[in-house]
């Protein structure tokens, strides 16, 4: 009997006529040949990759922590803004993590959903830091553990978000039509909240045109930020043998792919961005596009790409409620990342932890990471 798929209905068979033309989801091992697969499927990673007239914009000391706003080009576009903090008067080189904002549909900042810098928390991300991280800035949490951490915006994110008035006016249109009938205020503005849902509809423009560039979003998001973990790794006061890297949701999916990318990554760390593919049909597709690059289920399944470096450690944390994902597609991400470990003989390499309630990176699940992240990097915190 052929399955149902309410949200295609009637073209439900589609997804047959998809398997009977080609294998989808097969199980590409990890080794060179799968890591150089996703780079070709990814696309813009054929150029050196520097942060260029990267340059210190201010300085500032709060609660034990050194911070730095820094700025840089990576050639197109306007200058990538970030903030670098440190433990005061540490003394020594440290282990360097790059804290990996989240999609969240919330373009107006990036960085500063995770990070607070010389102004302190932002009243527009409070609500969302409440709702994703318990209300927390894990980026200066986790620098306080005694790493060096870097917070940057990446393509279409803050500093490097598109301006509003250049985004085609029937977007703006559309998104403020919407707007008029579903805007509650909160701790946000109705200028932030346009801005936000027009950078929603406008994701699907900037997809097509990475892709008629022969690129796609995901690659373009994953170029940025090794040009960040690049920066990172320039700093002499950075372990450059000992760097990770750390995200939830559209954080985690670019911590899975700049893990899959960039061989200085010494450990992984995704949070709410993992499931099968299949585990995805008839379910929640509103994810970013960087989920899906193009044509990577005909090599491999979005866990492939993630443990592509295996035996390189990754930790992956799943909300058993997540409703961007089902369990059935969770726990076969697990099994599948279990066996890819296994298969290059490094199964401990990998750990998997389930926690129960909704999407979220909360103050239990950010302690589990840093103490993880501390296991295989080191930090002050060791001695």
């Amino acid at each position: 009997m052929k399955t149902y798929y309410t949200q295609l209905g009637e073209f439900s068979d589609l997804v047959d006529e998809a398997v009977r033309q080609q294998t989808l989801f097969p199980m590409a091992l990890p080794g060179p040949e799968t890591q150089a697969r996703v780079r070709d499927v990814l696309g813009f990673c054929h150029r050196p990759e520097v942060a260029m007239d990267a340059k210190v914009e201010r300085r500032w000391q709060a609660d034990g922590l050194d911070g730095e706003e820094v700025s840089w080009s990576v050639g197109y576009g306007p200058r990538t803004r970030a903030y670098l903090l440190k433990p005061s008067n540490a003394g020594e080189k440290l282990p360097g993590v790059l804290a990996l904002h989240d999609h969240s549909g919330y373009k107006f900042y990036g960085k500063e959903k995770i990070a607070d810098g010389p102004e302190g928390t932002l009243a527009e991300v409070r609500d969302l830091r409440l709702k994703e991280y318990e209300g927390r800035a894990y980026a200066n949490g986790l620098a306080k553990e005694g790493f060096i951490v870097l917070a940057h915006d990446t393509f279409l994110w803050g500093s490097r978000g598109f301006r509003f008035e250049t985004m085609p006016e029937n977007l703006r249109h559309q998104a403020e039509v919407e707007l008029k009938s579903t805007f509650q205020g909160g701790s946000g503005s109705p200028e932030i909240a346009l801005y936000n849902a027009t950078t929603r509809l406008h994701e699907h423009l900037a997809a097509k045109y990475c892709n008629l560039l022969g690129t796609s979003l995901a690659g373009v998001v994953a170029h940025e930020d090794r040009i960040a973990l690049n920066y990172l790794l320039s700093r002499p006061e950075v372990r450059a043998d000992r760097v990770g890297c750390l995200g939830l949701s559209g954080g985690g999916n670019r911590s899975a792919m700049l893990n899959a990318t960039h061989d200085a990554v010494r450990a992984a760390v995704i949070v709410g961005l993992m499931s099968t593919y299949a585990g995805l049909l008839d379910h929640n597709m509103s994810h970013t596009w960087m989920f899906f690059p193009p044509n990577w289920s005909r090599y491999g399944d979005w866990p492939d790409l993630a443990a592509c470096r295996a035996p390189s450690p990754l930790l992956v944390q799943y909300d058993l409620d997540d409703n961007l994902f089902t369990v059935d597609g969770m726990r076969g991400a697990d099994q599948r990342l279990k066996a890819l470990f296994t298969a290059c003989g490094y199964p401990e390499g990998y750990t998997g932890q389930f926690y129960p309630g909704p999407h979220k990176f909360d103050l239990q699940m950010q302690r589990a990471a840093f103490d993880w992240l501390r296991e295989q990097l080191g930090s002050l915190r060791n001695r």
